[in-house]
């Protein structure tokens, strides 16, 4: 039997991939065809402007297209900014017959009440991910079904966004012509496509520096237990070396990418690179010590701000495996010592290509391409659960392709009319557009 096409739509702040991949009979991602473009219409991982946005991803998707012989329709979506916000809570039910078995309709019904939760205007809940369950003030207790008990308690971890960046994101996919199949936390995907279920395990800090912001995402027992966007990225870190070096924005994108270095110490003084210099004007002359010194200091604050969201989370001295850092920015070089020294744990760059068939484009291994790689990877574990649930994949079968399906399945939730809660979030946005008449 064929595996399902999937595509992964990263709508960041430099750039927009498209990304159409597959799974193979080993589990792993064959990537049939990628599009990238420059992102011209996204600022802080927000869209700021409609049509530009729509603009970039018609031509990402149709590189995409062109590339892999696919005509795309379907897209799994990214969402990210510094209005995605998270928190824990629990909920509870008490059951009639604490000698009947607890049942899947329980589990759901006790997740899908979480979105009844009250938000501040212009919020709404857009996921729940149960995290563990106790049973009769027993907890840590990880599949409940089938156990019994009178009081039935989880532990949500609940991801809120603000709707209207929500419905401006479905705004650009509706003009562009697709269809939105999931929307997707970006720090949950990218944690798919580098971190290892070892990792998740040990307690580890995914921390995904982007153009406009810097995502975090912390497991531990192999449960999400924080995550967070950071409003920097990249892109701040251009500004301050084309300030500090009084050089145009080019210029300083070239040098931050070909010489820029996160530790000064590692420069020696007498290293120098000249920029050319604008019309009539002579080349300017920048030492490397000096545009690292300016690379650290912003470098040294977004990690200040990733260790008060990892002390935040209460896990800090539960984080074994350390930090992985991925994204476009981790590939500066020496950001993981500076990590280090900075923070105190051990931290290593995370590659996309654990997930990927062996004869993929060596490119698509970068870290600046994880999350949409980790989209693709996610929409592939959601579209095994729906199959499950519809009974078209048997999960008794112990391939490793569906492995991570089943164990999601037995703690993801159905609405009443047989919905996950995301589905329910995008249905109401279908909702809103379809009724919306403004041009």
């Amino acid at each position: 039997m064929e595996s399902e096409i999937i595509v992964g739509l990263d709508i960041g702040t430099t750039k927009i991939a498209c990304i159409v991949g597959t799974k193979n009979e080993f589990g792993k991602i064959d990537i049939m065809g990628y599009g990238k473009t420059e992102s011209i219409g996204v600022k802080r991982g927000v869209v700021a402007n409609i049509e530009n946005t729509v603009q970039s991803i018609r031509k990402a998707v149709q590189m995409a297209e062109e590339k892999s012989g696919v005509a795309i329709k379907y897209v799994n979506v990214g969402i990210a900014g510094q209005h995605i916000k998270s928190h824990q809570h629990r909920g509870s039910i008490i059951r009639d017959d604490e000698d009947k078995e607890i049942t899947m309709k329980e589990i759901d019904s006790l997740t899908q009440n979480m979105y009844k939760l009250s938000m501040a205007p212009g919020e709404e809940i857009i996921d729940v991910i149960p995290q563990d369950y106790i049973i009769d003030n027993e907890g840590g207790i990880r599949e409940p079904v089938g156990m019994l008990g009178n009081n039935l308690e989880a532990n949500f971890h609940i991801i809120i966004a603000q709707t209207a960046s929500a419905k401006n994101i479905y705004k650009c996919i509706k003009k562009a012509d697709l269809e939105m199949v999931n929307l997707i936390l970006e720090p949950i995907a990218s944690a798919e496509a580098v971190l290892s279920e070892e990792e998740k395990e040990a307690g580890v800090v995914l921390v995904d520096i982007g153009g406009g912001t810097t995502d975090i995402a912390i497991f531990q027992d192999n449960i999400i237990r924080h995550s967070a966007v950071i409003p920097f990225g990249g892109d701040i870190v251009t500004e301050d070396v084309k300030e500090g070096c009084t050089i145009i924005k080019k210029h300083a994108e070239e040098l931050k990418v070909k010489f820029g270095s996160a530790l000064a110490s590692e420069n020696r003084d007498d290293e120098v690179v000249a920029i050319p210099g604008l019309r009539g004007r002579p080349p300017k002359e920048i030492t490397l010590k000096n545009l690292a010194s300016i690379i650290q200091a912003r470098m040294e604050e977004i990690i200040d701000q990733v260790f008060f969201e990892i002390k935040n989370s209460g896990f800090e001295k539960k984080l074994i495996a350390g930090i992985v850092m991925t994204g476009g920015g981790s590939q500066l070089k020496h950001i993981d010592q500076l990590a280090e020294f900075t923070t105190g744990m051990a931290t290593r760059i995370g590659y996309p290509n654990e997930h990927l068939a062996k004869d993929v484009v060596e490119e698509m291994a970068s870290p600046m391409y994880a999350t949409g790689i980790g989209l693709v990877i996610e929409g592939i574990i959601r579209f095994d659960i729906a199959k499950i649930r519809e009974g078209n994949l048997n999960p008794d079968d112990n391939s490793s392709g569906n492995d991570k399906a089943k164990k999601r399945d037995k703690r993801r939730s159905k609405d009443s009319d047989g919905e996950s809660g995301p589905s329910r979030f995008l249905q109401s946005l279908k909702n809103w557009f379809e009724n919306d008449t403004s041009e």
